[in-house]
């Protein structure tokens, strides 16, 4: 990704339709793609100008390299993806910036380390840790598709964080820690660790009894300033002339964004000192937060399997410059494995 010019093999071209449906497809010699006005050659995308009008059947549909949040929303999946808006809050919010030592946890199918790469700038380091090698699979064939490349900064753990992080980061090396799991309260006393003074983690949740918990977690280790908590939520308009209104649909709630800052060792804030409340929680309470309870579901291994497989072929088209994989034989079905929709 990152090209400009005219389309040349092994691109990523994204291809809108009239009624906006689009196609994200890597041209590759000897493809098709197939949509319902019908056909047309990947041959004939290659040498027209990025965001020219292609005709299939009867209807013109536009090409364009897509961005990198358009990449994202097509890409394959093995897990649930952190949306680009909430992406684009954590690498606000978080404040990412070249030569940071970034810690993640857990990688999924790598839309958030994309959004993280792009931040650092081939600079720093990103250590990504994932329990399952199938999302991790995903997530490395995601990132290299669109870089082209694995980046060097970029290394992938596969295990437990609490488990394998100091193996990895020594204590007080990270700047940032990221938490996107289903109990990151599990994980405070490691990331407190490996934090250095000043440095930052945030924690991205579904529900609010995980949010609760959290906070908790953070208020009660003593090694961090006090949370702060927020939401993102994104609602379009539609603009025609004199009929402006919000659209009826919008990218509503996905996550809770939950951040707090390292304080130094020995340091003992005072707004920590606070008599216990009717809204603390005991342990009784414990069980109404397990994963299970707040509706942990996890992806299918078929599912998982087949979405690496499409991940890897998506990058090899890219990395192969547009040539196809010698030897490996296509999915059937009318859409190549090189092409994903988007409605």
């Amino acid at each position: 990704m990152g090209r400009t010019g005219p389309f040349q093999w092994g691109d990523v071209v994204q291809v809108t339709g009239p009624k906006q449906r689009m196609n994200t497809i890597v041209l590759t010699e000897g493809k098709q793609l197939h949509t319902q006005h019908g056909s047309v050659d990947h041959a004939d995308f290659v040498g027209a100008d990025d965001g020219s009008l292609v005709q299939i059947g009867e209807a013109p549909h536009l090409a364009i390299r897509p961005l990198l949040h358009d990449y994202v929303m097509s890409m394959p999946r093995g897990a649930a993806i952190i949306y680009p808006k909430d992406a684009a809050h954590i690498v606000g919010f978080a404040d990412i910036h070249p030569d940071l030592t970034v810690v993640e946890a857990g990688v999924g199918s790598g839309a958030l380390s994309l959004f993280l790469l792009r931040a650092l700038h081939g600079t720093g380091r990103l250590v990504s840790f994932e329990r399952r090698e199938e999302f991790r699979a995903v997530a490395e064939s995601n990132v290299t598709g669109f870089f082209g490349e694995r980046p060097a900064n970029w290394q992938t753990v596969l295990g437990d964080l609490e488990e394998e992080l100091p193996a990895h980061v020594a204590d007080g090396e990270a700047d940032r820690v990221l938490l996107d799991m289903l109990a990151p309260w599990d994980c405070v006393e490691a990331t407190a660790r490996a934090l250095r003074p000043g440095g930052l983690v945030l924690c991205y949740v579904a529900t609010v009894t995980q949010l609760s918990r959290t906070v908790e977690a953070i208020r009660a280790d003593g090694h961090f300033t006090a949370p702060k908590s927020s939401e993102t939520l994104v609602r379009g308009w539609h603009v025609e002339g004199l009929a402006v209104r919000p659209d009826h649909r919008m990218v509503a709630h996905t996550g809770f964004l939950m951040t707090a800052r390292r304080v130094a060792d020995g340091v003992d804030l005072p707004s920590f000192r606070r008599r216990a409340a009717k809204a603390d929680f005991a342990d009784a309470d414990v069980e109404a937060w397990t994963p299970g309870a707040v509706g942990d579901r996890t992806p299918s291994d078929k599912r998982a399997r087949r979405a690496a497989r499409d991940a890897r072929i998506q990058a090899e088209a890219i990395t192969s410059g547009g040539r196809p994989a010698a030897g490996r034989a296509q999915p059937d079905g009318d859409e190549d494995a090189s092409t994903a929709q988007v409605d």
